[in-house]
């Protein structure tokens, strides 16, 4: 993975929709999104079957998220083989970027994603390299 597109990422989105995102505060996803939160990121939960976690409204997909929201990441925590509708809800969206959070991996996703123009990082935990990075 090119660390400038990881550093682009973290450094230009505001707005992080988090797929998967647990209301369980010991799950990885949650984890993970309450440190971007408590960084300065908006989380927007996207989970069906749940209204809020870490006080923000949830949705129950990328699309049912209003369209004045602009989405930046669609960070994704979903087995590897539920990401391509999440990579076509996120170019339904106009989102900029994709990241699959550690152990997941969709090349061809992740080649979908990139042709339409979104850029993508695979197999690494968002935390983990704004730690590094930042």
């Amino acid at each position: 993975m090119d660390e400038s597109v990881i550093k682009e990422i973290l450094e230009n989105s505001k707005v992080i929709a988090v797929v998967g995102l647990s209301p369980k505060s010991n799950r990885p996803s949650h984890q993970v999104a309450a440190y971007l939160q408590k960084h300065g990121y908006r989380i927007i939960p996207v989970r069906p079957g749940i209204n809020e976690v870490l006080g923000e409204k949830a949705y129950h997909s990328l699309k049912a998220i209003p369209s004045e929201i602009q989405v930046d990441v669609v960070d994704v925590f979903r087995k590897s083989q539920d990401v391509p509708p999440v990579v076509d809800q996120a170019i339904e969206i106009v989102a900029r970027y994709i990241w699959l959070q550690e152990g997941i991996i969709h090349e061809e996703a992740a080649e979908k994603a990139q042709d339409a123009g979104l850029k993508v990082v695979m197999n690494l935990c968002m935390l983990k390299e704004h730690i590094r990075l930042f």
